[in-house]
């Protein structure tokens, strides 16, 4: 019996409860969880902008230690420091072929299979595949990345989504290069992951964009050269900040569509807006066609920061051992499983950077 926090349906209340979890079948590894992230995404599967099958325990930001493996499993043994990965790619799919593994047409298999159960019975599904918000998991042996040496396993969870998320989105999605300015919309724990990756690129200037005024000392502990107010003369701003061109680059951390029309409208003529954050289905952005013509912008979105964890993650941790990346300033509150809720309710007030459970 583990104690793990329960979404018994969509838009009730997260319920501290005790889960039994089976030993590992064919493939399987359970996990002794040290920290979980507290993520947008959950925020969303919990209230439903994001679909998931309940009952379901949800977190998926999240690094531990193994302690038990099934039959079969050859990548880690009890006792290994792992980092969770919500989206494990299957290396056979027809993108996977393309070296795409962000989007692995399997990789979220995982998801809509039952784990573990309540007391009574009751079956329990993973959030994304590796309900990180309880104190132990089970999960394939794929959705787990060995963890390098030097880095604690504490912040090391950050790794598991916002830090590959946010590095990846410069890194990989857009290609920032040395010079080129970047305008960041919205300063939740991917987009000053989006700020430290910006920096280690050698971006210069760098524009923190948030609606929250106390956002700007962390943004610029992040590495923002700059801070602005989101409103409607922020486009501008960020003009009067790049020789009146725009942003090389515009990355959009929020999931809004009003606030990708902003990031659009911050970059340059023949520039880049990358979409980071996960919006609604039903929130449109709408852009004329000549506007599309004239500006030859590129706009175009990442999944996980179109990372591969197994190759990027010691990228990263070479960053964190080499102190060019602060996975300790993302982390603003550390809380148990009880104060979940608080945290959502911060993150959707626009408070903080990054909330970690700790176990």
């Amino acid at each position: 019996m583990v104690r793990a926090a329960l979404l018994t349906a969509v838009g009730a209340p997260l319920e501290l409860t005790e889960i039994e979890l089976p030993a590992p079948g064919p493939g399987r590894v359970r996990v002794k969880l040290a920290a979980a992230g507290v993520c947008h995404s959950d925020l969303s599967l919990a209230n439903g902008v994001l679909r998931t099958a309940t009952p379901v325990v949800l977190g998926h930001e999240g690094a531990g230690t193994v302690t038990a493996v099934g039959e079969g499993v050859v990548s880690v043994r009890v006792g290994d420091p792992v980092v969770l990965n919500w989206a494990p790619a299957c290396g056979s799919c027809h993108l996977c072929g393309l070296g795409e593994p962000w989007l692995c047409e399997r990789a979220a298999q995982g998801y809509g299979e039952t784990y573990a159960a309540l007391p009574d019975g009751t079956a329990l599904y993973p959030g994304l595949g590796v309900a990180a918000f309880a104190e132990e998991t089970v999960v394939a042996e794929r959705a787990l990345i060995p963890l390098p040496a030097g880095v604690p396993l504490t912040s090391a969870a950050l790794l598991g989504c916002a830090v590959l998320t946010g590095y990846g989105a410069v890194h990989n999605a857009a290609r920032v290069r040395a010079g080129e300015s970047v305008v960041v919309y919205g300063l939740g724990g991917v987009g000053l992951a989006v700020l430290q990756a910006a920096r280690i690129a050698g971006a210069g200037p760098i524009i923190a964009v948030d609606v929250t005024p106390q956002k700007e000392e962390l943004a610029r502990r992040h590495g923002a050269t700059d801070f602005l107010l989101a409103d409607d003369q922020t486009a501008k701003s960020v003009r009067k900040l790049t020789e009146g061109h725009g942003a090389d680059h515009a990355f959009e951390c929020v999931g809004r569509g009003s606030t990708i029309r902003a990031a659009w409208s911050a970059t340059r003529r023949g520039g880049r807006t990358t979409v980071v954050g996960i919006g609604g289905k039903d929130d449109l952005v709408s852009f004329s066609a000549l506007e599309l013509f004239h500006f030859a912008r590129t706009l175009s979105a990442c999944v996980y920061g179109n990372s591969d964890p197994a190759k990027d993650l010691p990228v990263l941790a070479e960053h964190v051992r080499a102190g060019r990346l602060d996975l300790e300033a993302l982390i603003t509150d550390r809380i148990t499983l009880e104060q979940i809720p608080a945290a959502f309710e911060q993150m959707a007030a626009g408070h903080g950077g990054r909330s970690l459970v700790v176990f």
